[in-house]
């Protein structure tokens, strides 16, 4: 599902999630809880996403692969809107003058390019839009297909081999994860010992036996939101070892 996942495919997708962020929020009451990030408020929902914008604004432009001088961004301190307005708008038009393929630092295990932050940002984006919506309304609209689908990918290709997760190193074996809605199917090999393998399922043949032991069917938007953590696995159809499915989730 990387097709259509680049710099524009992004940055529309925070142009579309971050108003959508901000229209939840912006009368809500700071000091009201996050049932789906039970430790934070609203205010400081809306502070990790503007202080997220701030410190990737502040590095990614270097043109280095070296690290930054803070590794992370601060807490989740409150922010206000207009904070969040400032921050947006300043992250917006760096990465509208940044060429994806230019060198940028990440702590991951994949390229060190700005289309990492692209990324990364983008759907951290959507999935705290979910939330403020949770918080704020009850009712919430689901992750665009599309955005869902290579969210999972990061979370396979990119998030769980640069050590996110949860997995005990003694659950192994091949998980398949299949988006309903785009008719489109994730394979990966949790290594015995550790590890983590997406594979590439362009090359493989119709009568090729994977022997999954976990299968996962849904449509995208929950595959990702099941893997945040935001819903239960049971939400999607299964079969096989419930364990397997549980050591993919980041969140």
């Amino acid at each position: 599902m990387r097709a259509q996942a680049n710099k524009d495919f992004w940055l529309a997708a925070l142009r579309s999630e971050v108003p959508t962020f901000r229209a939840a929020v912006a009368e809500a009451d700071p000091a009201a809880p996050v049932p789906s990030c039970p430790e934070w408020t609203v205010g400081q929902l809306i502070g990790h996403l503007a202080r997220q914008y701030e410190w990737v604004a502040g590095h990614v432009g270097r043109g280095v692969t070296t690290p930054p001088e803070h590794l992370h961004p601060p807490g989740p301190d409150t922010a206000t809107v207009a904070e969040l307005d400032d921050a947006f708008a300043a992250l917006l038009t760096r990465f509208d003058v940044l060429d994806p393929e230019m060198p940028a630092w990440n702590p991951m295990p994949q390229a060190k390019k700005v289309a990492f932050w692209q990324r990364r940002v983008a759907h951290d984006s959507a999935l705290h839009r979910w939330d403020a919506q949770m918080a704020t309304h009850g009712l919430t609209e689901p992750l665009e297909a599309k955005l869902a689908a290579d969210g999972v990918s990061e979370v396979l290709d990119t998030l769980l081999p640069g050590g996110r997760g949860r997995r005990p190193a003694t659950r192994h074996g091949m998980v398949a994860l299949a988006a309903t809605d785009l008719d489109h199917t994730w394979h990966v090999r949790l290594r015995e010992g550790g590890g983590v393998a997406l594979l590439d399922t362009d090359t493989l043949l119709d009568d090729d036996d994977l022997h999954e032991r976990a299968v996962a069917v849904g449509n995208a938007s929950d595959l990702q939101l099941a893997l945040w953590g935001r819903i239960g696995f049971d939400v999607l159809v299964l079969t096989g070892e419930g364990a397997l499915l549980e050591s993919l989730r980041v969140g």
